[in-house]
């Protein structure tokens, strides 16, 4: 297991919420949750290994490995059971949770993210490459193009330029290592298995996983719910009162 930085906020007594964030990324995209998701929660953020200031052990990963890792930090912070809200990969490692430690997952929000595989060969190839040989200042920009509106980007610089600034501190061997994980992963047909009350967000906009991603999530859940927004792909920043507030009533 890589060895995962992580923090707590929120109550000590209140039921443990764990945050799972996309590719590129590393715990603070979740800030603009935080003062609503703690108002009930103990609220656990990592960073995914290869991001962030967590390890970052030789590649390529697999989503399997991902989750395994968020069941030892489970285990050494002694958080039986959790909620869990996962966004873009961190969906794809709560699809892997829900099915494969159920015993774990309370309720399951799965955000932006897709079952099925995303992306061609080709271009998961082309990515890896870049990032493991000119790094992130090469990819940054096409990323935050596809994670955000032009209207966003627009009218909210300062957000945008936030996770720019995460993207281009992720290592480029850890983007590169994830990339193989999301590249490989196909869980469409394995999800049926999930019995943890589960919410898909999508966002209407969102050209990296699309809608119709998440309603074939939602299709293969029993008594999953969908919920779309007004948004391209981080929804939780895009549209985060509507995020938060779809969130907070489904956990409740």
């Amino acid at each position: 297991m890589a060895r995962l930085f992580h923090r707590f906020d929120g109550p000590e007594k209140a039921p443990v919420l764990l945050l799972s964030n996309s590719l590129g990324t590393a715990l603070e995209m979740w800030d603009p949750q935080m003062p609503v998701f703690t108002e009930r929660f103990r609220v656990l953020r990592h960073d995914t290994r290869g991001h962030g200031r967590s390890e970052v052990p030789a590649g390529p990963y697999s989503i399997a490995e991902l989750g395994k890792d968020v069941l030892a930090l489970l285990d050494e912070t002694g958080v039986g059971r959790a909620s869990f809200c996962g966004l873009s990969m961190g969906g794809m490692i709560g699809m892997w949770l829900g099915i494969n430690a159920p015993d774990r997952i309370d309720r399951l929000v799965l955000c932006n993210t897709s079952a099925q595989k995303i992306g061609t060969p080709e271009l998961w190839a082309q990515r890896i490459a870049i990032a493991q040989t000119k790094g992130m200042t090469a990819l940054a920009e096409g990323v935050i193009e596809r994670w955000f509106t032009p209207e966003f980007r627009a009218r909210d610089p300062e957000a945008v330029d936030k996770v720019r600034k995460m993207l281009l501190a992720t290592p480029g061997a850890g983007y590169a290592a994830c990339s193989a994980a999301i590249r490989d992963q196909d869980q469409l047909e394995s999800i049926s298995a999930i019995r943890a009350p589960t919410l898909v967000i999508t966002g209407s906009r969102d050209p990296a996983t699309p809608p119709e991603h998440g309603r074939a999530i939602a299709g293969r859940i029993r008594g999953a719910r969908v919920v779309e927004l007004e948004a391209a792909h981080l929804s939780n920043i895009e549209a985060r009162d509507r995020f938060n507030a779809a969130v907070s009533g489904f956990l409740a």
